[in-house]
């Protein structure tokens, strides 16, 4: 009774007729446009394929097809009618479909998955399943019947008990194909049915599909495989940002200049977006120029001269060439070290060398250094340099005053000049 149903939906449906006309379809996404004013129209017993890169709206146009989305702008119409925007009624009236990732009932058997699909196609309702009368054993026994004449259609028809979900990927495609015919479709919609398939599994996908257009159902198939679609396909329509490209057979689609810019990411005269990635263009251009300007005012500028050392010394070695000079009551270790270094570079002489001499003068008393300088500085140098006077580091305040050597000279004048010649001495 089953198989009588379908072959009268067939039938009824003539050679050439138009089963599928979508007209203006476009569906937006808030600011995204992802299906723009696309036309198509599919006739019974025809396979036509749609293609196009990641992205272009091809799912989403399926989606508009069967009633999953409700188009923005324009219709969809099966066999001449407006199709509802309820999904379930789209597969009441004649649209089946599979889906680009498997959805399969996992818990449930192989023939179980294909009676689902048959639930469109009988009268039992509730009461029927409660009371489970002559009526519902009838439809019962004919889904069954139905159910596995299409396991044994897709080859599947050993693995009837099986569970679903143990299944191989290639057998899931073919069980998600049965699902959709139980429906008894007037036109099928596969999406990517041979994806993630070997090279024999994809033959034998596309043997399948050539004997369901035998049937007399129509086929719109999207796919990326073109070797596939364009050795399955009667004519092509090409999906670009959203916009149909170009339709024609197959020779015609692989030939056009604009697919194979747009499969290889070359822009083309009026290429859907072209507007846009300009305006982008330009915008970026303006910013470049922008940020140059001020680099290039600041390339121009000459730099400012930068201020000579300070530290150094007249060529002729004059030591009041120096912007800075020691203090009064400077100590002659802290007076050492600048006249050493000047003495370096002002006269060649190495340091040791200017530091020998400068004490070989003060042992011979030949160098007369000014008493309140040597009053304070040789206080403070011996007091922490370690020598052996009053107040050392190595002597208290109770050690007793270091004997006078034999050839110190006699303390003429102040204090304090004696002991700083005398201290003077014994450092050296």
């Amino acid at each position: 009774m089953t198989t009588d149903t379908t072959t009268r939906a067939t039938a009824s449906a003539p050679a050439g007729e138009t089963v599928l006309d979508a007209r203006g379809v476009t569906m937006r996404f808030g600011g995204l446009t992802a299906v723009r004013s696309v036309d198509l129209t599919v006739k019974s017993g025809e396979i036509v394929g749609l293609i196009g890169p990641n992205g272009a709206g091809k799912t989403t146009f399926f989606n508009c097809l069967t009633g999953l989305y409700i188009p923005t702008e324009g219709e969809v119409r099966y066999k001449g009618t407006i199709l509802p925007p309820k999904s379930f009624k789209v597969t009441a009236a004649g649209i089946a479909r599979t889906f680009q990732n498997i959805r399969l009932f996992s818990n449930m058997t192989v023939l179980e998955n294909v009676l689902v699909g048959r639930h469109t196609r009988t009268k039992e309702g509730l009461w029927s399943a409660l009371l489970r009368g002559p009526g519902f054993h009838r439809a019962e026994a004919a889904s069954r019947k139905r159910a596995m004449e299409l396991l044994e259609f897709v080859g599947l028809a050993g693995k009837a008990d099986h569970l679903a979900r143990n299944l191989p990927y290639g057998e899931q495609r073919k069980l998600e194909i049965a699902r959709a015919l139980a429906s008894e479709p007037g036109l099928l919609l596969l999406d990517e049915p041979t994806a993630g398939m070997n090279p024999q599994e994809t033959r034998a996908t596309e043997e399948l599909v050539f004997a369901i257009r035998d049937m007399g159902i129509a086929v719109l198939v999207i796919e990326h495989d073109m070797r596939f679609i364009m050795n399955l396909c009667d004519r092509v329509a090409v999906l670009v940002q959203g916009e149909k490209l170009v339709e024609g057979d197959s020779q015609t689609v692989q030939s056009d200049e604009r697919v194979i810019a747009a499969y290889l990411g070359e822009p083309f005269e009026g290429a859907p977006g072209a507007e846009e990635a300009e305006e982008v263009a330009r915008a970026e251009a303006a910013a470049e120029s922008t940020t140059a300007e001020p680099e290039a005012g600041r390339a121009g500028a000459e730099p400012e001269p930068q201020p000579a050392d300070r530290t150094e010394t007249s060529a002729d070695g004059d030591p009041d060439a120096a912007p800075d000079a020691a203090p009064d009551g400077q100590t002659d270790g802290q007076t050492d070290g600048p006249t050493d270094g000047r003495s370096d570079k002002a006269t060649g002489v190495p340091a040791d060398q200017a530091r020998a001499a400068d004490r070989a003068e003060a042992a011979d008393g030949t160098e007369d250094t000014d008493g309140d300088s040597d009053g304070g500085s040789g206080g403070d140098s011996d007091g922490g340099s370690g020598g052996d006077s009053d107040g050392g580091s190595h002597g208290g305040p109770g050690d007793e005053a270091a004997a006078p050597r034999a050839d110190a000279p006699e303390a003429t004048g102040d204090g304090g000049t004696g002991t700083a010649s005398g201290t003077r001495k014994e450092n050296d």
